[in-house]
């Protein structure tokens, strides 16, 4: 539900007249006003440099150190961020054939990535490929909830979701990937099966929302945008499942200037956000809850 302005202006004005209030008072003001805010990014395909100067569209454009950069500034600037990643991390460079993944992985771990999920692409080496990467240089959370890995060596490495805890705020996460049959050699993600999105995130959300007490659910998505038939997509995720806040999107490289608000016809309302790919933009969303309302405000920030 989105906070009525009145209510959020009048909750604002707390913190203006905090040394008129009585202790207890500002203590509860201040638990009932939290905000956290939500970094992300898609599809960087191993872009580690910016594009270069004859690229028609994105000359000078992206570039791990001028994304490392704006992350630092906005962690100064407001101190609750979770920064993540909806996926296809690896291909698309001379990096990724170089070192098979293991500089990017290095990097998202020292720009401080909370959790990924993971894209088709980041299957190009295989499972086995992904593994060392993975287990040599990072150590936040892969998370995906529709891949069964039970018969791989990275069951114990991949989660369905995870929990974290910034500012009083209890963010619930889940993650959902396309169909790898077609897209993917068999032999890359062998011993994978793949569960229906749509039911996977009706059992996580209910489990994250009404179980595990969430204020936010969020989901990183790697199911594309959307598309001209019925293939399941964000926009059909938002518009099929109630209780999840934020989809963040990937695999379709959608520029898009701000979230599409997907409001259902059933009950309530989901953002749904995706940042091109390359690295070219980070998402930024500020979420601000009071009295178990939320509201939102967003930004799209260009790493140039």
């Amino acid at each position: 539900m989105v906070l009525d302005r009145r209510d959020f202006m009048v909750k604002s004005s707390v913190f203006g007249l905090g040394l008129t209030l009585a202790p207890n008072l500002l203590a509860q003001a201040r638990k009932d006003f939290r905000s956290v805010t939500i970094l992300h990014t898609n599809d960087t395909h191993s872009r580690i440099d910016p594009f270069p100067e004859n690229n028609k569209y994105h000359a000078y454009k992206g570039g791990v150190v001028n994304r490392a950069k704006q992350i630092d500034l906005i962690r100064k600037e407001v101190g609750n961020v979770l920064l993540l990643d909806a996926g296809d991390v690896f291909q698309g460079t001379p990096y990724f054939n170089r070192f098979n993944g293991h500089l990017e992985m290095q990097l998202m771990q020292a720009m401080g990535y909370d959790a990924m999920t993971m894209g088709n692409h980041d299957f190009d080496i295989g499972i086995a490929g992904f593994e060392a990467a993975y287990r040599k240089n990072a150590s936040f959370p892969i998370i995906c909830s529709n891949y069964d890995f039970s018969n791989t060596s990275i069951a114990d490495l991949v989660k369905p979701y995870h929990i974290f805890e910034k500012n009083e705020i209890r963010i619930g996460i889940f993650g959902l990937g396309i169909e790898l049959k077609g897209l993917v050699s068999l032999k890359h993600y062998e011993g994978t099966i793949y569960n229906d999105p749509i039911v996977v995130a009706k059992q996580y959300v209910k489990l994250l929302r009404d179980e595990l007490k969430c204020d936010l659910v969020i989901c990183l998505s790697h199911l594309g945008y959307k598309y001209d038939n019925d293939k399941i997509s964000d926009r059909v995720l938002a518009q099929t499942v109630e209780g999840i806040d934020l989809i963040i999107g990937g695999h379709t490289h959608t520029f898009l200037k701000k979230p599409e608000l997907i409001v259902r016809d059933t009950k309530g309302q989901t953002l749904v956000n995706q940042v091109g790919f390359g690295g070219i933009n980070l998402g930024r969303i500020d979420f601000f809850l009071a009295d178990k309302k939320v509201r939102s405000k967003q930004r799209l920030i260009e790493i140039s």
